[in-house]
């Protein structure tokens, strides 16, 4: 009964980062689902917003404010998406919107730098490789998901 207290106790006490572990599992599962069949199914999408109300709940300090903001860059997105007649998927765009109300707009900002640029230089190891052609495209969840593990762990979200 006491060792079940005292991880009660380490849960509680580390209830962000159990959040943050949590977030990239869901990542983790959309990415292989983005690679798989190159689609992400809505209700799985959305689910990840529970995560964003959580996030009070796990006691994360990020000001409300922050949260809506970084919303609101996935909502950029889906414009995009729409005017580009899905080049950038809406799955993206929706997924982008969930990540932004879980890690805020400063946080998104430096995460799709870094999930670009992961974008890019896969995309020229491909094409450098002949693998790959200029019309060709790939899913783009995996990158975000590296781009947050890798930020998470540095300790940047």
């Amino acid at each position: 009964m006491y060792k079940i207290k005292e991880l009660i106790q380490i849960l509680t006490e580390n209830r962000w980062l159990v959040c943050r572990i949590l977030f990239a599992v869901y990542l983790i599962g959309l990415s292989v689902m983005d690679l798989r069949a190159r689609r992400l199914k809505f209700s799985f999408l959305m689910a990840g917003f529970l995560f964003a109300v959580a996030g009070e709940l796990c006691g994360r300090d990020t000001p409300v404010l922050l949260l809506a903001a970084g919303a609101a860059v996935g909502g950029i997105f889906l414009a995009v998406s729409r005017l580009t007649g899905e080049a950038f998927g809406y799955g993206d765009s929706i997924l982008i919107t969930v990540m932004g109300s879980f890690i805020g707009f400063w946080n998104i900002l430096s995460l799709l730098i870094a999930a670009f640029l992961m974008a890019a230089a896969f995309s020229v190891f491909l094409l450098a490789g002949k693998r790959f052609g200029r019309k060709d495209s790939f899913p783009f969840v995996p990158f975000l998901t590296a781009a947050y593990i890798v930020g998470m762990a540095a300790g940047i979200y």
